[in-house]
């Protein structure tokens, strides 16, 4: 299979699984919280954060935005949606911290002008959300145009979809994440096993695992059946405002998540069947005894 060179590190079979934490908008318009949650995953070992980019007037219709709702920011879906929402100001800070750190950090644009703003930054890479893969060819030419490599995430599509983005977008510079558009999501919708699906299907592309469920165990099973990176929402708190908080990982999620993908990686071997020494002494030791 391929690889892909996100920032400086490659995402493959043959490297360590690339950790993504989504603070998505789970900083809750509040920059001082997303630098925490940028240092929670920094600190965890994951090896970039992502961000969602949107141009509100442009993802909402005017009727949407009237929607009442009762939020932190005003009575209306669009005081919420705008609340939630970061300027350039916002990511300037976001991009100094990151770097100063030393993390990667990334997002999910989910309009063109997104994508134009986020160009500033040079990002190692852009992520299509599940939402922007079923009917958007203009917005991923548009997004392919950039140059970057691209991670695409397969919610709420069939094999249909998946075969017509990837003949949209080419398998250069590719990585595709099994996902389940479900917050939080069941263990028994998971479907864990599309994942070597998609190896079979495209051996020449990574494959992924993007999850919304709850706990860390299906998300290292990921790893075991192939996945080469996984990314998952982080929070402070899950009882925080907000819909993306019920199916993130806490700071001790994040921390177990990282350190169980690591073990895994240190524990499955070449699969070649040879006997270590300390085998031998001990053979040795109770052929004896016998």
């Amino acid at each position: 299979m391929s690889n892909v060179a996100v920032g400086d590190r490659v995402v493959g079979d043959n490297s360590p699984c690339f950790v993504v934490a989504e603070i998505g908008i789970n900083h809750n318009g509040d920059i001082n919280i997303a630098k925490q949650l940028i240092q929670m995953a920094h600190e965890a070992g994951c090896d970039a954060v992502k961000f969602q980019k949107r141009t509100v007037e442009l993802c909402y219709t005017p009727e949407e935005l009237a929607v009442p709702r009762e939020s932190p920011w005003g009575k209306t879906n669009g005081d919420q949606k705008r609340g939630l929402e970061f300027g350039l100001d916002e990511y300037i800070e976001i991009d100094h911290y990151c770097r100063e750190l030393g993390i990667m950090w990334f997002a999910s644009p989910w309009d063109k002008p997104s994508v134009d703003f986020l160009e500033r930054f040079n990002p190692p890479c852009y992520k299509v959300a599940s939402a922007r893969v079923r009917g958007e060819d203009e917005f991923l030419h548009y997004l392919r145009q950039t140059g970057r490599p691209i991670v695409v995430s397969t919610g709420a599509c069939e094999e249909e979809h998946i075969l017509h983005v990837v003949d949209v977008l080419g398998r250069k510079n590719l990585i595709i994440t099994h996902c389940v558009l479900q917050y939080p999501c069941e263990s028994v919708d998971l479907n864990l096993r599309v994942i070597t699906t998609l190896k079979d299907l495209f051996p020449d592309v990574p494959i992924g695992y993007s999850g919304h469920e709850k706990g860390v165990a299906t998300s290292v099973m990921a790893v075991v059946l192939g996945a080469v990176l996984v990314e998952r929402h982080i929070t402070l708190d899950r009882t925080m405002y907000g819909s993306d908080q019920p199916a993130s990982l806490e700071r001790g999620g994040v921390e177990q998540l990282v350190r169980d993908i690591r073990v895994w990686e240190r524990a499955r071997g070449d699969g070649v069947n040879l006997i270590l020494p300390a085998e031998e002494a001990n053979w040795q030791k109770l052929r004896r005894k016998l």
